[in-house]
Parts: structure tokens; sequence; C-alpha cells
């Protein structure tokens, strides 16, 4: 598989990572033996970049990875990780602690729950407004020096965050959310990151599955499954996104691939310094979605696809509007 390389100070990562978190619950139950298979797979691709955060499934998927990656070259794969989300006993979200000492609280768990002495890229996974970002990157460049910890990353923070974490220790990559229908970090943050040589590795390529080509109309998230708070999969949001991805499918098709495949390739067409993390949960999907890597798209598709889904076509936005408040960016 071609690499690309996080920014200016970052790792050498596969043009696709794998993105864990929907094989700890945050889509309803999944299946734990196909998940580290899953994860075994992704690596045996050539996949080298895998995305966890602490929080997700309060601790499960680190330790799902530890024992997918287990016996396997540490040098061999980067692990990325979001931390600072508090959880309750009943998975509600109580808000962001990014304090220096929760910093290295929460690494030290993640290291003994990964089974490993390094995590490759440390990120806040929102920002704490109660905490200078100075406050908590000081404390990651603490781990750095300390051997700890080989990168720092961030998560969902705006421009000016960017630019005062960046001045304390070099990002290497600021993860958010981009896809077709999420392109919000055009504005400002991507120019922001490619002025200071940061990468960025985009989550949410397939919109939670909303642009997969696999989400029908009818459909309803199950148990468990966070989607049934989404804008955007809600009644009279669901059937419009819905019909862009229709007009996606048609060039899809003209293409000679799948929707998903279209929409990853999509988002690793936009830049050498993106890469798109794929957030699948088994083999199947984990096999549709590796050829997107090869898939090159002219000009002529880049147009045709930009007028089947044209930026700011969505309608709903990416998160409840609890959530939204958190974001550095929007939709």
């Amino acid at each position: 598989m071609q690499t690309r390389t996080l920014g200016h100070t970052g790792p050498a990562v596969s043009v696709l990572g794998l993105g864990a978190m929907g094989m700890s619950g945050a889509y309803g139950a999944a299946d734990r033996e196909e998940s580290v298979a899953t994860v075994r797979a992704a690596v045996k691709a050539g996949v080298t970049l895998i995305d966890t955060g602490d929080f997700y499934g309060m601790g499960h998927n680190e330790l799902l990875l530890a024992e997918a990656l287990r016996g396997r070259d540490r040098d061999s794969y980067r692990l990325s990780v979001k931390f600072g989300m508090l959880r309750g006993p009943g998975s509600e979200f109580a808000g962001p602690d990014n304090r220096p000492e929760a910093v290295k609280n929460f690494l030290a768990y993640s290291l003994t729950r990964l089974g490993t002495d390094h995590i490759d890229i440390y990120r806040p996974a929102r920002l704490d407004p109660a905490v200078p970002i100075e406050e908590t990157v000081g404390a990651i460049k603490e781990m750095i020096d300390a051997g700890h910890v080989r990168h720092l990353g961030l998560s969902e923070v705006d421009a000016a965050t960017i630019r005062r974490a960046h001045a304390v220790h070099p990002v290497a990559d600021l993860q958010i959310e981009y896809s077709l229908i999420s392109r919000a970090a055009e504005a400002d943050i991507l120019p922001t990151l490619r002025e200071l040589g940061i990468g960025l590795t985009a989550y949410g390529v397939l919109g939670r599955g909303l642009i997969s080509g696999h989400w029908s109309a009818g459909h309803t998230a199950g148990p468990g499954d966070s989607r049934g708070f989404s804008p955007r999969f809600s009644s009279g949001n669901v059937e419009h996104n819905l019909t862009l991805v229709e007009a996606l499918r048609q060039v899809a098709e003209a293409k000679g691939c799948t929707v998903a495949q279209l929409a990853i390739a999509w988002v690793a067409a936009q830049g050498e310094d993106i890469v798109p993390l794929v957030g699948a949960r088994t083999r199947d999907r984990l096999a549709e979605a590796m050829p997107a890597a090869e898939l090159d798209l002219t000009a002529a598709d880049l147009a045709e696809i930009e007028k089947a889904v044209p930026s700011g076509a969505a309608r709903g936005d990416r998160y409840p509007s609890a959530f939204m408040a958190g974001l550095g960016v929007g939709n």
C-alpha cells in the first residue's frame, strides 16, 4: 500500500488508516471475534495507522486492539490515541478533562491496556475550555521527551488553537471529520494546516455509513447505535441525504467502483497531506474499502462528484447540538 507522511514532523503511514471506534459499540453491538479478525486483515493488507480512543467502550477498544495486535512487530504499525473524554457507568459523556495531570493519568492507562511502551500519536479528543491548550500540549511534550509518546496530534479544534498548540510543540496531524458531506475544514483549517506543515487524518469519510451506499430509506438505527441521535439520519434529513448518495452512485457506476470506494478516494484525492480513516467493523467492509487506495480520480471524475454532492448539500448537523458546541468547526 502507498504511504503518506503526516505533516513535516509526523510518521509515514499507509494512505488509508483503520478507525476502530465502531468495534466498541458506537454503532450498536459488534462481534469481537470479527473485530479482531478485521484488525488483523487490515494490517495484513498493509494498513499501518490504527486509530482509537481511550473512551471508546471505556477501554474496550484498546483492549481489543491489544489482542488483535499481540505478537506483531511494534514498529510495523502506528497507534493514534485520543484521550480526555470523561464517561459515566451508563456510558454518558461528562465533558473533557485535559489537565496536565489527567493527560499523564490517561496515558498510563492506555499504555497498559494496549500492552505497549509508547503511543505513536497522542491527542486530546476535544478542546477543554477550562484548560489552556498550552498546558495540555506541554504535558504531552513531557511525555514525548520521556519516550512514552512519539508525536503530538490534535482533534476537532479551530485554526487559532492549532497555532497555539504548534507554538509549544510541533503538531504532526489534526484529526477532524472530513467527507463529501462534511467539508467545513476546507475554509480555515486546511489552509492553516498546510501553512504550518501539519497533516490531516480524516474520520467519518463515509458519514458514519450514510454515504457508504449501504444505508437505505426506512432503515433505522438499532439499540446502542449512536446514529439514532444523529440529525443527518433523522426523518426528513435522511431522505434528502440519500438522494445525494444516489447521485453519487451514478458516478461510481460509471467509474466501475462502489459508492464507498468513490467517497473514500475523494477524500484521499484532496491532498497528499490527508489520510482517510476507514471505520470498517467487518472484513467484508474492509475488503470493499481497500481498493479505494488505488482508485485514481481524474479532474473530470472530481467534477462529476462535485456536481453529485456539492459542498454544503447535506441536511442536518453532523452531531447532536450538545456535541456541536464543543467542535472547532461546523459541518
